[in-house]
């Protein structure tokens, strides 16, 4: 199982995001399904595993906080963009919500993530898009929502990038 600690999106979230895609040439843009906010990725285990992250993670207290969409991003590799984003605040909320998780996730042996946390949600992925640059067309909505819980995903590579499932939820 490969599998993820994330947050789900509200519709009105996904639907904004949705509508700021376009207008760069060989992006793989990312579905309503499979927007989300990644808060640790763990990776391959098997289903014991599994059970163990998931007793660990359902000891993560999670205070309500209000989140809302921020700045638009880029990440490269080797100079070259290969993933659109978007930002999400406050990263501080955030933040210590993946700490929260990378916590539990060390109690039943997961090594820590060693890169800083950056609160996103991918929108698009591509090995040569062109005029990635000039995303978005249009500024995106500062729209905000109510966080009030996580869940563990599982990930699964399919033929137009990987489909998500959500195995537990906790508030």
């Amino acid at each position: 199982m490969r599998l993820f600690v994330g947050l789900d999106l509200p519709e009105k979230v996904k639907a904004a995001l949705l509508a700021s895609m376009g207008g760069v040439a060989n992006a793989r843009w990312q579905t309503a399904a499979q927007l989300h906010i990644t808060l640790r990725f763990i990776g391959e285990v098997d289903r014991h595993t599994a059970a163990d992250l998931a007793a660990a993670l359902g000891r993560v207290n999670v205070r309500p906080f209000e989140a809302e969409l921020g700045d638009p991003g880029l990440f490269d590799h080797r100079g070259r963009i290969d993933t659109l984003w978007v930002g999400v605040r406050p990263a501080e909320a955030l933040t210590q919500l993946a700490k929260s998780v990378n916590a539990a996730l060390a109690s039943v042996g997961i090594p820590p993530e060693p890169r800083a946390f950056l609160p996103h949600i991918t929108i698009a992925r591509g090995r040569s898009m062109i005029g990635a640059t000039a995303w978005p067309q249009s500024p995106i909505p500062r729209m905000a929502w109510q966080v009030d819980g996580f869940a563990l995903f599982e990930s699964q590579m399919g033929k137009d990038g990987s489909d998500y499932t959500i195995l537990a939820r906790w508030p």
